[in-house]
């Protein structure tokens, strides 16, 4: 259904419409996997993710009456904006119909960029239930978030870039959702080097393209960080495509996906999110499989709390020893927190949160523990305050910082 030609028609439609985002070399993020890693910085797109392409090239597409009628389509979160973005440049009516528990920040991004909103349903495909109402009920074009030739098209010029960026590339690995951005990058890639080989991406809560390929029915379900790419079945063209164009699919679990987005954050000084990552997450979770290769990711969108942000930070550093939690147990009198302080000081810790934690059982009525969470420098200085505070007599035992919330 569809070819080299209408990817590179659709590159033609985009020029000058789009960012041509930057494609580097990260000896940084080299160094970590083994790869010889060039990264796509598709968060550099005025929605920040690789669906503006898409999305423009299906808008383009239409006539003047489909225009007039206005489009519709389903999505919890990039979709939705890169649509809505380039509805209002075009000057077409849009409508967006997201699920009840979208965040509010996704809703209202979505809303300032032009489109109305609807609110519907506890999923996706309740959402898509809707966006089939609507156009059977005011006869909306739909933009599919994937399932759609000129989407597919529109993601597939992304590679035509990397590879006159880097033509020796060995091989691109690319996140999968609904499959819309592997299948289009996977026709480009093949036609300008069939040798290249293309990998796809998912979160492992969310096998469903495999699960197509396969004939498994492995669960499709959970809280996952990568919530761009959980869907729970996928259908349509891309399937054909991803059968076959790609080598092969790697499931990666949530602590890979955290570490990815924050080697970008730490390594790269860019913002990824969960979904943004999943390239780099497989890298780290199977370095053996791609160590040595020269390795193109996408980084397709950078659309992430804060919030989450910053957790994963804290739970990095906590994973590299660079924050603990300690439990000691001391005399409940006067001066002993101010020595333990002194103590900690002497060794170079800096002392983070403090808690008492008087109504333990397990300590005389005198007694007390005291919760303390500290930075150190690396896992060797952590082992070196521990064993400190063990001589001095406080009996310290590592606790997670989960255990303290």
């Amino acid at each position: 259904m569809i070819t080299i030609k209408d990817i590179e028609h659709a590159r033609r439609l985009l020029a000058g419409a789009v960012v041509r985002t930057p494609m580097l070399p990260a000896p940084k993020l080299s160094a970590l996997t083994g790869a010889t890693v060039f990264v796509k910085y598709e968060n550099f797109q005025v929605t920040n993710s690789f669906k503006d392409r898409g999305a423009l090239v299906k808008l383009s597409s239409l006539g003047a009456s489909e225009r007039a009628r206005g489009v519709v389509g389903m999505s919890a979160g990039n979709h939705a904006q890169a649509v809505a973005y380039h509805a209002a440049r075009l000057a077409i009516p849009a409508t967006i119909v997201m699920p009840v528990g979208t965040p509010f920040v996704k809703v209202a991004a979505t809303r300032a960029l032009g489109a109305a909103v609807e609110l519907y349903g506890d999923s996706v495909g309740e959402a898509q239930a809707r966006v089939e109402q609507l156009i059977a009920e005011r006869g909306l074009i739909e933009v599919h978030p994937y399932a759609d030739p000129h989407i597919i098209a529109g993601q597939g010029t992304i590679a035509l870039e990397m590879l006159e960026e880097v033509p020796d590339l060995d091989m691109l690995v690319i996140p999968i959702g609904g499959g819309g951005l592997i299948s289009g990058n996977a026709i480009a890639a093949k036609a300008v080097n069939p040798a290249i080989a293309v990998v796809g991406v998912e979160a492992a809560l969310y096998p469903s393209m495999r699960n197509a390929l396969r004939g498994e029915n492995r669960l499709a379900a959970g809280p996952t960080l990568a919530e761009g790419i959980a869907i729970k079945k996928v259908t349509g063209p891309t399937v054909a495509i991803v059968r076959e164009l790609v080598s092969d699919i790697v499931l990666v679990d949530e602590t890979h996906l955290e570490r990815a987005v924050n080697a970008y954050t730490t390594l790269q000084k860019t913002v990824a999110e969960g979904a943004g990552a999943a390239g780099l997450a497989a890298l780290l979770q199977e370095p053996t499989r791609f160590r040595g290769k020269r390795v193109g990711l996408i980084l397709s969108g950078g659309n992430v709390d804060p919030r989450i942000l910053a957790s994963i930070t804290v739970r990095e550093l906590e994973r590299d020893n660079r924050i603990i939690s300690v439990r000691l147990t001391i005399s409940d009198q006067p001066g002993v927190l101010g020595a333990i302080a002194s103590r900690l000081g002497a060794l170079g810790a800096n002392i983070l949160e403090v808690a008492h934690r008087r109504l333990f059982l397990d300590v005389p009525a005198k007694g007390a523990k005291i919760d303390i969470t500290l930075e150190t420098r690396d896992a060797a200085h952590a082992e070196e305050i521990l064993a400190a505070l063990a001589a001095d007599g406080f009996e310290p035992a590592r606790i997670d910082l989960g255990a303290l919330q």
